[in-house]
């Protein structure tokens, strides 16, 4: 088996999106790696990160989900997702624990709006949920309309008061 193949193999395994080390692991030096984007076989998504170049553009959720395993998707994107809002948002709006590394963060190709909380309140009304076919994390309903009240200065105030009109007419059905 060549390396290319190798290398296919990996990144198949890992649902179109592998880590460096995974390719390591398998046997592909770094220089074999470096070659590998030079001949335009595999592609850098962000740092460390690489999929097959000619494989299909993928979802903004699946990049996040493989690249930011402990992002949790949170306010404005939550608030679309559960339909309080119309406005799909520019940025994706993350919630991670404070001690996180920032560095996988400032090399992101997704834009994020990012939030940084405590560690007791990190995994509070964490929840899954499906988003164009990619399990994500996200906060439930209850934790996002909380976050709103929480982080009402840093979001549009049109979406909050928008959210809260939808949410009291779908519940009082």
């Amino acid at each position: 088996m060549n390396i290319q193949e190798i290398a296919k193999q990996v990144i198949v395994n890992n649902n179109g999106i592998t880590k460096a080390a995974d390719l390591i692991s398998a046997g592909i030096s770094r220089t074999a790696i470096r070659k590998l984007c030079n001949d335009d076989y595999i592609e850098r998504i962000c740092h460390g990160y690489y999929k097959l170049t000619k494989q299909y553009d993928f979802f903004e959720e699946q990049i996040i989900a493989a690249t930011i395993p402990k992002a949790i998707v949170s306010l404005e994107s939550a608030l679309y997702h559960y339909g309080y809002s119309d406005f799909s948002p520019r940025k994706w709006s993350i919630t991670i624990p404070r001690n996180i590394s920032r560095k996988i963060l400032g090399s992101s190709v997704v834009p994020l709006q990012i939030y940084y909380v405590q560690d007791n309140l990190y995994e509070l009304g964490k929840t899954t949920d499906i988003s164009n076919g990619i399990q994500i994390s996200i906060y439930d309903r209850e934790r996002t309309i909380c976050d709103c009240f929480k982080y009402r200065s840093k979001i549009d105030s049109e979406i909050f008061n928008q959210s809260f009109i939808v949410r009291k007419r779908t519940s009082s059905i």
